[in-house]
């Protein structure tokens, strides 16, 4: 294979980011300011993470880290590995992901019919956790190890920042260059850093970014580790590139609440979208009830509800 030299990603590759942005009509209140929801699940693999997997792929391979042939290892909860499934099969690289059964069977489904290889971890009952988590770590290391294989190392990997670049410039052209809150979900933290990064300096500057996390492990906020249904988030512990710095405030949404959000955005707007998107509209809610009604709010749509029709809030 090629050194990534490419104007253009190849193939399907191509059809990544170009996301629309979307205003939230029926599930907001008539006062406060008005919600902009970015589509991703427009994206080959309806989620977000494709845009982190190619800058990921593409950095690695460019400088040597990643040799034609190799097979990249990955812990994931399911979106990453999807996404890095679609990137390796598009150039010819393997996948073996470490995964679980607390995550949904859409994704794992999705994973092995792009050709990778899963190794899992079982949950304590479906639930995430800390320890659930840091296993899947210590798993996918170790794997790392054999001959031949790269281990993408999501958490401490900051290419993936990168990759969340060009959604922040999409997201402030789209709003007409005016963004007064970005209000968005912590997983590994990158998106919620690179998106701003994107809007340009002296823009970010000037927007208030809100980081949500689920009330039940809440260790942004400070609070114990504990266990959520909140797929993609809350890995129970700080992530490594997390920079608390550069966020000004911090939202707690339990699952419960967030679960039936994304029902209420199916149902009412149409919107069909994870779970993590219902936390993502509830804190959004509560930052646009403190601005006046011509401020935008923008918050994400991580991905496609099509990958948790046998979990809850669809099963």
């Amino acid at each position: 294979m090629e050194p990534f030299q490419w104007s253009r990603p190849p193939g399907v590759l191509a059809a990544i980011g170009g996301t629309p942005m979307v205003e939230l009509r029926r599930v907001v209140p008539d006062a406060g300011a008005r919600i902009l929801l970015k589509w991703e699940p427009s994206n080959p693999t309806g989620s977000m993470k494709d845009r982190m997997a190619i800058e990921v792929i593409r950095s690695a391979a460019a400088d040597g880290r990643l040799p034609p042939g190799s097979t990249v290892v990955e812990y994931t909860a399911g979106t990453t590995g999807v996404s890095l499934a679609l990137v390796c099969a598009a150039l010819g690289f393997r996948l073996h992901v470490v995964f679980s059964d607390a995550f949904s069977v859409e994704k794992r489904k999705t994973m092995l019919a792009l050709g990778a290889e899963i190794t899992d971890e079982p949950s304590d009952g479906g639930r995430i956790t800390e320890d659930l988590i840091k296993r899947m770590i210590a798993t996918s290391e170790e794997i790392s190890a054999r001959p031949g294989h790269w281990w993408s190392d999501q958490l401490n990997n900051r290419d993936a920042v990168r990759g969340y670049l060009s959604l922040g410039r999409e997201i402030w052209t789209q709003a007409g260059g005016r963004v007064d809150a970005f209000v968005h979900a912590v997983g590994t933290a990158h998106s919620i850093h690179g998106v701003p990064e994107g809007f340009g300096h002296d823009a970010a500057a000037a927007v208030r970014v809100v980081a949500v996390e689920p009330a039940e492990s809440a260790v942004l906020s400070g609070d114990p580790t504990g266990a959520h249904r909140i797929e993609g988030i809350g890995i129970g512990f700080i992530p490594p590139l997390w920079q608390p710095e550069l966020v000004d405030s911090i939202e707690q949404v339990g699952s419960d609440d967030a679960q039936q959000m994304a029902r209420r955005l199916a149902a009412e707007e149409g919107i069909f979208a994870g779970t993590s998107t219902g936390a993502n509209v509830i804190a959004a809610l509560r930052v646009a009830a403190t601005l006046p009604s011509d401020a935008h709010v923008v918050t994400i749509a991580v991905d496609s509800g099509l990958r948790y029709l046998s979990t809850a809030p669809y099963a």
